[in-house]
């Protein structure tokens, strides 16, 4: 979870809301966007376009790097049409979103089922139901950590949200105490209280009128992305195909497989 600005190799696109920055690395086709998670950045999403052929275009959302932070209400709505500006602009036929980016894509295509040829949800949190989970007041903790610009606490934090067998690895606190650093009294604040009581789809059956070719990636034993979710999301796609990982962090004990889940799956031709 990050928010630097990349902002001497990225663009920016006037978005429904505001204007929004993105990276765009790589050439010709696929041409597929990368959407990242709550708090999260384009730094955060990099690592699964590793081995991803063609053009890679990376956004961040509203408030996030050097995104504007409008007034409006935080909504998967309003992130679906963020979403879409970006890859209007890249021309994207292809879609991954992480967390808080699967809502979004979830969002935009109840509007627009039919707008991409592929796609991939990894840890998909919400659907059509509201959160109930335990998962609702660490968000809210994290907010007032941020805030209060308590560089440690949210260090720590981030820490005790990772997988447990990789909370005393020297690498995870060092990650952790640069996103505290890049986190601390930015807007970020807002979403964090804002969408953990949003949906991003008004019902669910929308996505059977989805056809594009999409890959589900859950995890178990993750109570801020329930496997259940997961399972739910690749019932309702008519083209889905679910991969259920173990526990130890998509990007910390498995890097390696996901990324060529979805190498494999992204860089396939139809």
């Amino acid at each position: 979870m990050v928010t630097a600005s990349f902002s001497r190799a990225t663009s920016r696109v006037d978005g429904p809301f505001g204007a929004l920055e993105y990276l765009s690395l790589g050439s010709g086709t696929p041409s597929s966007i990368f959407a990242h998670g709550l708090a999260g950045s384009i730094a955060t999403t990099r690592p699964f376009a590793t081995g991803v052929p063609g053009r890679r275009s990376f956004l961040h959302f509203r408030g996030h790097g050097a995104s504007d932070a409008p007034e409006n209400a935080w909504t998967y709505p309003a992130l679906g049409a963020e979403l879409r500006a970006v890859a209007d602009r890249v021309e994207a036929t292809r879609a991954l979103g992480v967390s808080m980016g699967a809502g979004a894509m979830c969002a935009l295509l109840e509007q627009s089922p039919d707008r991409f040829e592929r796609l991939v949800f990894v840890l998909p949190a919400v659907l059509d139901q509201p959160r109930t989970d335990a998962a609702l007041s660490r968000l809210v903790a994290l907010a007032d950590l941020v805030d209060e610009r308590d560089v440690e606490g949210i260090t720590d934090h981030l820490v005790r949200e990772q997988p447990r067998a990789q909370r005393d690895s020297p690498a995870v606190r060092t990650w952790a105490a640069e996103q505290a650093r890049l986190l601390s009294g930015t807007p970020v604040s807002r979403a964090l209280r804002a969408l953990p009581g949003e949906v991003p789809l008004t019902d669910r059956a929308v996505l059977a009128r989805v056809n594009a070719r999409t890959l589900v990636i859950g995890q178990a034993d993750d109570d801020a992305h329930p496997e259940h979710v997961a399972r739910e999301l690749a019932e309702v796609l008519p083209e889905a195909r679910l991969e259920i990982l173990p526990p130890g962090g998509v990007l910390w004990g498995h890097r390696s497989w996901v990324r060529e889940l979805v190498s494999t799956f992204l860089g396939e031709t139809d």
